[in-house]
């Protein structure tokens, strides 16, 4: 079976060279945990700024949605090549399964590296709002600092200690040097350029105080079998290589492959991954993996059909009834138990 880099977590190498366990990254969950963050330290917006409220106020190229096949997609993402995915109310309830998902998968543990007591977090690429609203919560003492370029999908009600900030991730980060405690961004292959990984990773080591925490997740989609038996003839290995094509001219789909060796180059040490195939269905043997499967199968359902609609109607000129009839093979591809398939996380 073949396995790809799933979580990484790696140290600022401005660390103590202490043999303890507290200046050691380690692997926290054998079974596999997806944790995938950057800090990310992005120039303020002065003009956004209330000083009266303390709120933003965002410019329309923001807030302006266009709607596209039924769905609805922030128009300054897709005009820019930055996001291709919705942002609207299905994508929001997707992203809430998928983080119930993630959440499982790590044995609902937040944080993975040894950082204690943070004084100052960053979510980068924050989406619903998930993963920074619990470590807001867990840590009240803690200022967590989310960052989107889409302001649609956040959660309306949220703790004192979090600040969402709506802004593009690929610019480069003029948060202070020196700054957090530890950096958390999930999922955003599909939202950087693929030109701006070293950079990006780089900006992140430089707002890492001295012994901070970068812990970063990222999936390949490119569905998988534990059995070898899904071939090119799928609609499931079709959808994959599809859905490469429509993003990579502008996004790296493989980045998940390469983290390690992006955190090597910026200077990080410390650096471990952790590998997991999650199932798209709930084919495995082992009662908790069977499980994630379970609770997974919706959120695939929704994902096969949102996260290559752009891409492959409007940038690959697909027909929607071949689109449509791709992605329902697809879907009675994944929940057909005997493919073993999943996504390499």
């Amino acid at each position: 079976m073949r396995r790809y880099p799933e979580q990484i977590q790696a140290q600022s190498d401005s660390a103590s060279n202490s043999n303890s366990s507290d200046a050691k990254a380690s692997v926290q969950n054998e079974r596999g945990i997806v944790p995938h963050q950057f800090l990310s330290a992005l120039e303020p917006q002065p003009e956004y700024q209330n000083p009266e409220s303390g709120t933003t106020a965002l410019d329309d190229y923001y807030l302006e949605l266009i709607t596209y096949q039924g769905r609805e997609f922030q128009n300054h993402s897709v005009e820019n090549a930055i996001y291709f995915e919705p942002v609207d109310d299905d994508e929001i309830e997707r992203l809430e399964i998928q983080h119930q998902v993630l959440s499982k998968i790590f044995d609902d543990r937040l944080i993975f590296p040894p950082v204690h007591s943070p004084s100052r977090v960053l979510d980068c690429g924050y989406g619903n709002g998930g993963w920074a609203v619990e470590v807001a919560e867990q840590h009240p003492s803690c200022e967590v600092i989310g960052v989107d370029i889409s302001p649609h999908m956040g959660p309306d009600d949220t703790p004192e200690n979090l600040w969402l900030q709506v802004d593009d991730l690929n610019r480069t980060f003029t948060f202070p040097p020196n700054h957090f405690d530890l950096v958390h961004s999930r999922l955003l292959a599909s939202g950087l350029h693929r030109q701006r990984w070293p950079r990006y990773i780089r900006d992140i080591k430089r707002t890492l105080r001295p012994g901070g925490w970068v812990q970063m997740v990222e999936m390949y989609f490119n569905v998988q079998s534990d059995n070898g038996t899904i071939t090119n003839d799928h609609a499931l290995r079709q959808w994959s290589s599809k859905y490469a094509r429509g993003i990579e001219d502008v996004k790296d789909p493989r980045v998940a492959m390469n983290l390690g060796n992006h955190l090597t180059s910026a200077g990080f040490i410390n650096i471990e991954t952790t590998l997991i195939n999650v199932p798209l269905a709930p084919w495995p043997n082992d009662p908790r993996m069977r499980e994630i499967g379970r609770m997974n199968g919706p959120n695939v359902h929704r994902l096969l059909g949102s996260l290559a609609l752009y891409p492959l109607m409007k940038r690959m000129d697909m027909s929607r009834e071949e689109f449509e009839a791709l992605v329902a093979q697809a879907r009675t591809e994944v929940a057909n138990v005997s493919l073993k398939a999943y996504f390499p996380l």
